[in-house]
């Protein structure tokens, strides 16, 4: 990166327009867990190891579960948005790279590195050709967690072995890397995957894990019970990522709850349970672990501005860039998550967001609370149908 690329971080915190005083409390009142005081789930402070990649001393770390990883707080989403449309949604029309996607990301994913972004998840062809290319040299400084949703378990048709080793070798391939840190298969948005499937990809996994390519198992979905369901069963799951948004609170334990519920019964399949008595998080802390999520600003409703794709000037308000800060820092508030995963389209949007984690120490203004709960409730009412599923994450 060069002088004029980089940004002095001395000058970076100085400049920084302060994250002020009392959200705090209202992150305690609207979260449903204590703040984290800059600790990651064990109680440890989540500046104070120094056993992990990439490492800035002022980026904030947490232990990802089982994994031991040490990951940094802001991670790096894969999406990001073509304005021209040139490729479909998980490949390259002509699956060749556009030299302004690989310009870009190469930017993007240098920022990240300079600000002590770790780790990169990546869901898609398309995605892995240009992460490929941008971490070409320097694959050793970052986390790399990847599925080809072109053999996603979402479709019927890939939920076998074949399709799934499938994923792991695709992303292998466009990756230009030999292994993968967490293979993590993309379940369906609605959950209800029959046991029997779930343990045949912690098969496929078992397999890539001998062969030296995968490291970790982990899952995403964006059904809370299935998930659920799915940590409490399937230890082998050692990462899980969920949404989080604005409105989502933690459940408070109920021991006066049944035991076990039943969710789900497909005609001719098992039914499967979870423990009712329990939140999600208060689940994965029991089996350690890690959790990530995403959706933070819930498809870009939390902003007034649509968020632009690479190749347009940053059209983002300093209204937008603060909302950016104090969301990710809300999300941030729970200790239970390892990290949360944004999409960056441009270097700016990489400057702002390390802020949540680099200024997260300083307090934050009472004003800025009301700020967040008028936003919350302006982005729920606004969530379009492909987005009403998110209501599920109110409480988890």
């Amino acid at each position: 990166m060069t002088r004029h690329e980089s940004v002095s971080r001395r000058a970076f915190l100085r400049h920084s327009s302060v994250l002020t005083a009392g959200v705090v409390s209202a992150v305690v009142l609207s979260n449903g867990c204590a703040p984290s005081g800059r600790t990651e789930p064990s109680g440890t402070p989540a500046v104070s190891s120094t056993r992990t990649v990439s490492r800035n001393p002022h980026m904030g770390y947490r232990r990802l579960g089982r994994t031991e990883l040490m990951i940094s707080e802001i991670v790096l989403g894969g999406h990001f948005n073509d304005p021209r449309g040139r490729h479909a949604w998980d490949r390259f029309t002509d699956d060749s790279l556009p030299a302004d996607v690989a310009a870009n990301r190469a930017d993007v994913v240098s920022k990240c590195l300079d600000y002590g972004i770790n780790y990169v998840d990546i869901t898609n062809g398309a995605e892995a050709q240009a992460y490929g290319a941008a971490l070409k040299g320097r694959r050793d400084r970052i986390y790399l967690a990847a599925d080809d949703a072109q053999y996603a378990m979402r479709q019927d048709r890939n939920r076998n072995a074949e399709s799934q080793m499938q994923s792991i070798e695709s992303c292998l391939r466009k990756l230009s890397t030999d292994h993968l840190d967490i293979w993590r298969p993309q379940f369906s948005h609605t959950g209800g995957h029959r046991d029997i499937d779930v343990q045949m990809c912690i098969d496929v996994f078992e397999r890539a894990r001998q062969q030296g390519k995968v490291r970790f198992l982990g899952m995403s979905t964006h059904d809370r019970a299935w998930a659920q369901h799915a940590i409490e069963n399937f230890p082998q799951y050692m990462v899980a990522y969920i949404p989080y948004t604005l409105k989502s609170r933690v459940t408070p334990v109920d021991p006066r709850a049944i035991d076990r519920a039943q969710l789900y019964e497909p005609q001719g399949q098992e039914s499967w349970l979870r423990d009712t008595r329990k939140g999600l998080f208060e689940t994965a802390r029991t089996h350690d672990t890690g959790i990530i999520t995403t959706k933070p600003f819930s498809a870009g409703l939390v902003f007034s501005t649509p968020p632009q794709g690479f190749g347009r000037p940053d059209a983002a308000t300093e209204v937008d860039r603060e909302l950016a800060r104090l969301t990710l820092a809300y999300v941030l508030s729970n200790p239970d998550i390892s990290g949360v995963a944004v999409g960056m389209m441009l270097p700016q949007h990489v400057d702002n967001n390390v802020r949540a984690s680099f200024e997260r120490r300083n307090p934050l203004e009472t004003s800025a609370v009301h700020r967040l709960q008028g936003t919350a409730e302006r982005m729920w009412a606004q969530l379009p149908l492909e987005y009403q599923w998110l209501r599920q994450w109110e409480r988890v």
